[in-house]
């Protein structure tokens, strides 16, 4: 089955957001890869971060940011990609090469499953108990309407 532009966007943001120690490890338990051919070694650049006032009013540019990028092929499969914010060169390796295997059929179904599943309920764990924390921090204001004299 070939991934559609969704899944692939998908799985991409998961491996963006997994921390490189976490990736290693994914990438232990995976046995008998075949070589890896660098298409795109991993480099680090900058790239201007844009905002808009109010979220819809006039663009403007609100700073720089590190990223890394890495372009790969695992064997004679499909090309991987890997890009992630701060130079961690090795974790945008890790993410092209779990890129190019999501994208080969004889191995895609595993490496969601092993992979990819496991680092999302991570994600959402974390992310739901960081929305409890702040939501039990949550204050609640009000107004009295002061009464004309």
């Amino acid at each position: 089955m070939t991934p559609n532009n969704e899944q692939r966007r998908q799985w991409l943001g998961v491996l963006a957001r997994a921390s490189r120690p976490a990736l290693e490890d994914a990438l232990m338990r995976m046995a008998d890869l075949p070589p890896i051919d660098y298409v795109r070694p991993a480099e680090s650049g900058m790239v201007m971060l844009r905002g808009r006032v109010g979220g819809t009013g006039d663009a403007f540019n609100l700073g720089e940011a590190s990223v890394t990028r890495c372009a790969l092929r695992v064997g004679a499969g499909a090309l991987g990609v890997g890009y992630a914010l701060g130079r961690d060169r090795r974790k945008t390796e890790l993410v092209a090469i779990f890129d190019a295997l999501l994208q080969d059929e004889g191995r895609q179904a595993r490496t969601e499953r092993e992979v990819i599943e496991p680092l999302a309920q991570q994600q959402h764990a974390q992310r739901d108990a960081t929305s409890r924390s702040a939501a039990s921090s949550k204050v609640e204001f009000f107004t009295f309407v002061r009464g004309e004299a």
